[in-house]
């Protein structure tokens, strides 16, 4: 079933099915997860028939399974993309996350309900509308817009044929999604076709047009973790129905306590509706309970950012350091030979063998301290022993603040069960003219029952028989089940041997199990509008993505006169825009001609100048466009990434969809 216009969504990520199971048990509404090929993380492939055992489970909360369908496509691939959306169709997904519009284009797909993928770039009202009338249903807007943004599209869209779908949690791609090939150009691993090499994340010296150096080892390009927390109402308000967690590599830890803290505020949210008298509903059944705390600082993170969502903010960016520099926890009081002496700033904190600290040398680089044993010595004061010896632990010295990023008591609490989710249900026992009968009607109205014969003797004590019939009756042990209320419909108090409470309680509970299931309904594929519509503009360039003759003729459909070939079709040998971004390198130093605007003495001498950035041979060019407060970072494809393409083209025939003939 679709989702409707007062549900909000969870939708959790999964690197394979055990992880997506533990989304769901967890509180996910739908988890994204990758089929056998074509997803945007090449890592992180999924069987069909873990595809069809991820989807079982969660079909029993009314939870979905969104495949991640969403590279580009050579035409030689195609065949297979189809195949396999009609593979993990019948394994019982619900959704097809895609970019490439040959998967909408082509005759012979299943009747699979398809979203757009962030990688098509979505932030424009004319780019949503024309997404939503050529048939997809929701569609994954670019981490970089404002609430504003957010609201102006909503507001254009039918929200009964597209949903809004927005990412609150994560990695953040500092390039618009589907506008960075930097990977591509320096590699020859496409982005864009999951084989990111995370140029982002690399140190970079930042130089001036005159030469002066700005910036020395900087990671001027990676960004803080996206976390919209203290965010969601707004952007429920803004009209996003779908609340998108990053994290498909990512491990289980994570996703279970991620998508933990998530669940608890959006049924918060959710509470406090019903009580406006506007009420929001979940997306899926059940609630959730969990044996932890949920707290997002315990995972891998690089800060936290809400990045755009609240407009241009001074502080985005993880220019120190890519890696986690977890919590601060205390600071280094002795150093010895082979042991660290330390004082925690709470005495009640405890450390633990296998812990992970860390902290800055003079350099601002992070340095890690795995510890082999922790030994208490009073209250808040500990000996460590390094697993690695100290002498190589760089400027570490009395007085060095430490972090904490690893805590192998939270690692050891998520290795086990933490959570339990179950389905409310009422339960009635009743008499049938030769025994019992069992009904249970679940939260959200599936009824199942069962019989048995069964001698009627009335029991030597009818409070104690009462009692006992309405303690049996609400174990539920290991189903997904939980009694909301017991109900005796007799006559009179009888006695009832626990086992046939238990086998009627067994029968009962399969049988609602199956109805649920029955009764499931896949969200359908929406119908294009007829005829027709428009796309925004009448030419292409390399930025939109066209790898096969299928999206060619989808976008010529759509009154695209001029339709240039993919980047990865190795035909723009020239200087060009490599990546474009909402972040810009000049606003995070302070040297934005906006941020001069009028301060006295400085007036005129600040202008948007390129700048470049150099890693080793690397050098990249930055250039500023103003206008729509935007940055491209500038450079060409590499001659070994060209020489390796040609060797690929001939061993594999019309293996590059291209427009014109490559110089």
């Amino acid at each position: 079933m679709s989702l409707l216009a007062h549900q909000l969504e969870l939708l959790a990520p999964a690197r394979d099915a055990d992880i997506g199971i533990e989304a769901v048990n967890h509180g996910a509404d739908a988890v994204y997860i990758g089929g056998p090929g074509y997803g945007a993380r090449v890592s992180a492939s999924n069987s069909v028939q873990d595809i069809e055992r991820l989807a079982r489970h969660a079909h029993r909360f009314g939870a979905r399974i969104f495949v991640t369908h969403n590279t580009i496509l050579r035409d030689d691939e195609l065949e297979g993309a189809r195949r396999m959306a009609w593979d993990v169709y019948h394994a019982g997904a619900d959704v097809l996350i895609v970019q490439d519009m040959a998967l909408i284009a082509m005759d012979d797909m299943p009747p699979i309900q398809l979203h757009a993928s962030t990688q098509t770039d979505i932030r424009t009202v004319e780019k949503a509308r024309f997404l939503q009338d050529v048939g997809f249903s929701q569609i994954v807007l670019a981490r970089e817009l404002t609430l504003e943004q957010i609201r102006e599209i909503h507001a254009a869209l039918d929200p009964d044929r597209c949903k809004l779908e927005f990412f609150i949690h994560g990695a953040l791609c500092v390039a618009y999604s589907g506008q960075c090939y930097i990977s591509h150009a320096h590699t020859g691993r496409s982005a864009n076709r999951g084989d990111c090499s995370q140029a982002c994340r690399l140190p970079y010296h930042v130089v001036d047009a005159q030469g002066r150096f700005i910036a020395h080892d900087k990671h001027v390009l990676s960004m803080k973790d996206n976390n919209q927390s203290a965010n969601l109402a707004a952007l429920v308000e803004a009209g996003v129905r779908s609340f998108k967690i990053e994290g498909r590599y990512k491990d289980m830890g994570y996703v279970k306590n991620i998508t933990a803290h998530y669940r608890r505020l959006f049924d918060e949210l959710i509470e406090a509706s019903e009580a406006s008298g506007t009420p929001y509903a979940r997306a899926s059944s059940g609630r959730t309970t969990f044996t932890f705390t949920p707290d997002p600082n315990q995972n891998f993170n690089r800060e936290f950012t809400d990045y755009f969502v609240n407009g241009r903010q001074d502080d985005i960016g993880a220019f120190d350091s890519p890696k986690n520099p977890g919590q601060p926890i205390g600071w280094v009081t002795k150093v010895g030979t082979d042991s660290l002496e330390l004082e925690l700033d709470d005495a009640a904190r405890v450390l633990h063998n296998g812990d992970g600290l860390c902290y800055f040398d003079l350099q601002k680089e992070l340095v890690g301290v795995a510890i082999n044993r922790a030994e208490a010595l009073s209250p808040g004061r500990w000996r460590v022993f390094p697993k690695d010896p100290i002498a190589g632990l760089k400027d570490l010295r009395k007085g060095t603040r430490l972090n904490r990023n690893r805590d192998m008591d939270w690692v050891r609490t998520l290795e086990k069960k933490s959570s339990d989710r179950r389905i409310g249900v009422w339960v009635v026992l009743g008499e049938t003219p030769d025994g019992l009968s069992l009904r249970l009607t679940d939260e959200d109205g599936h009824t199942a029952t069962a019989t048995a014969p069964h001698e009627r003797q009335p029991a030597r004590d009818a409070a104690r028989g009462e009692a006992a019939l309405r303690e049996h009756l609400g174990r539920f042990g290991q189903s997904i089940f939980t009694p909301l209320e017991v109900r005796l419909d007799l006559s009179q108090p009888w006695f009832v041997p626990p086992s046939l409470l238990n086998a009627l309680r067994r029968d009962a509970t399969a049988a609602l199990e199956a109805e649920r299931l029955r009764a499931y309904q896949r969200p359908t594929r929406a119908k294009p509008v007829e005829p027709p519509v428009p796309y925004p503009e009448d030419t292409l360039t390399y930025l939109a993505n066209v790898f096969n003759h299928e999206a060619r003729n989808f976008y010529t459909k759509h009154g695209v006169r001029v339709i240039d070939a993919a980047y990865e079709s190795h035909e723009e040998l020239g200087e060009v825009s490599l990546m474009i971004t909402k972040h810009c390198v000049r606003w995070s130093m302070s040297l934005c001609p906006k941020q001069a605007k009028g301060v006295v003495g400085v007036k005129g001498t600040i202008k948007a100048e390129p700048l470049q950035l150099i890693n080793g041979s690397e050098k990249l060019t930055l250039r500023f466009d103003c206008k729509p407060c935007e940055m491209h970072v500038v450079g060409r494809m590499k001659k070994s990434v060209l020489n390796q393409a040609a060797r690929e083209a001939r061993e594999v025939p019309m293996k590059f969809y291209r427009t014109r003939p490559v110089a």
